[in-house]
């Protein structure tokens, strides 16, 4: 598979979409498919949809959480959330508690299997990623090195205009 984008996808643009909004479009989408294929060859054992891992990565870092609270910081319907935790409660990995604040709302916890199985999975991810880092020349490596902080501000952007679509 070649490292350059499809030339044969020929999409009209809307007027003013800069040429690299297109290309890293296309490279956030491959890297994300890559990596799923990829991990699901080489760790069988990981079949966790990706909607549960993220709503696992908000609980490690904000927990206990209500459905609501997981729904905004994931930008999903609440019957959603609520069903993804009914499964993922069913698999041991949260559990549903009483909120300390407001005893008639229930929060959601990462129960220790939960963690577990988040780090297990963290660490599956980083080991493959390393692993594909390790076969590119020094120069890409520092490329994306140097990158890092520059995605990292554009994933806040995005997220602070998501936030002002979702609130007009």
């Amino acid at each position: 598979m070649s490292a350059q984008p499809r030339s044969e996808v020929s999409l009209p643009r809307p007027a003013g979409e800069a040429p690299d909004a297109r290309l890293l479009t296309e490279a956030v989408t491959r890297l994300r498919r890559a990596l799923r294929s990829s991990i699901r060859t080489d760790y069988p054992w990981e079949t966790l949809p990706m909607a549960q891992v993220e709503l696992l990565q908000v609980l490690g870092e904000h927990s206990p959480a209500r459905i609501s609270d997981l729904a905004a910081r994931r930008r999903l319907a609440q019957s959603t959330v609520s069903g993804l935790v009914g499964q993922m409660i069913t698999a041991g990995l949260v559990a549903r508690g009483v909120d300390s604040v407001d005893r008639r709302a229930s929060v959601v916890t990462l129960t220790d299997a939960g963690r577990e199985k988040l780090d297990a999975w963290t660490i599956a991810h980083e080991r493959r990623i390393d692993a594909a880092l390790a076969t590119l020349d020094g120069d890409t490596r520092a490329a994306i090195s140097n990158a890092l902080p520059a995605l990292f501000q554009l994933a806040e952007k995005l997220a602070e205009s998501s936030e002002g679509d979702a609130a007009t």
